[in-house]
């Protein structure tokens, strides 16, 4: 084995980079276009709310879109 030395910047790229290549393949390796495990809206506001990331605004806003789709179902 031969031994190469690099500067740490240069390991840290390196390392980044790497750690950037495997998540982008883990992403493509899940199916993307599956569709959400519920069609309840209800459901999903509630999941976003209890994260208690999201502000009542951007929750509101999420809930306009999905009452706009076809996809989830208008309770």
């Amino acid at each position: 084995m031969v031994n190469v030395t690099i500067s740490q910047k240069e390991y840290q790229q390196l390392l980044d980079t790497k750690l950037r290549y495997e998540y982008l393949r883990g992403v493509f390796d899940r199916n993307l276009f599956s569709p959400p495990p519920t069609k309840s809206g209800k459901a999903v506001i509630s999941a976003f709310r209890k994260t208690g990331k999201y502000n009542e605004k951007f929750l509101k806003s999420i809930a306009r879109g999905l009452q706009r789709s076809s996809y989830f179902k208008k309770t």
